[in-house]
């Protein structure tokens, strides 16, 4: 048995937990994770890989975005020619966030998700409207219940940390 002490990790277990305003960990903190090593595979074994990984990410990323850009307070937050890009962002975010490549941040830096969504009027029925979409997408994947209710659960606590303008 090792003398390392057990650090909580997120639900990706890329980081120790956090109690930042979107319950993201560090995505550079190493977690001492019981039985982590080259021949474990605690890595391998997140949320990410368990649901699918890219494949089921990428799915819900468009299924998401094919109903966002029909609805009438969503799609104008997006700029008309970067639908592509929004996916790209939203997917490898999210992948990022439960365990999978760290693409994102690479390209993107630390997710800052208050930050980038501010200049956005994100009001309660915007709230509303993005969660529809999020939770019609999730329907569609059919996650297994386990994983469907954390990630409902977080994509709630997030969506309520980013309102920032009250009707």
């Amino acid at each position: 048995m090792s003398d390392l002490p057990i650090t909580p990790v997120s639900p990706s277990g890329s980081g120790p937990t956090s109690s930042g305003a979107a319950g993201h960990g560090s995505p550079s903190a190493a977690p001492r994770v019981l039985g982590a090593g080259e021949a474990s595979d605690a890595v391998t074994n997140s949320f990410w890989s368990q649901v699918g990984g890219t494949e089921t990410f990428e799915k819900l990323t468009r299924r998401f975005y094919a109903g966002v850009r029909e609805d009438p307070v969503m799609a104008p937050m997006y700029p008309e020619d970067d639908w592509e890009g929004a996916i790209w962002r939203l997917q490898t975010f999210l992948e990022q966030y439960w365990g999978g490549p760290t693409t994102y941040s690479e390209n993107r830096g630390h997710p800052r998700l208050r930050m980038r969504h501010q200049p956005y009027p994100i009001t309660p029925a915007a709230r509303d409207r993005w969660l529809h979409h999020m939770n019609a997408a999730l329907d569609e994947v059919a996650l297994p219940p386990i994983y469907d209710a954390q990630f409902r659960d977080y994509i709630d606590r997030a969506a309520h940390s980013l309102v920032n303008k009250l009707e």
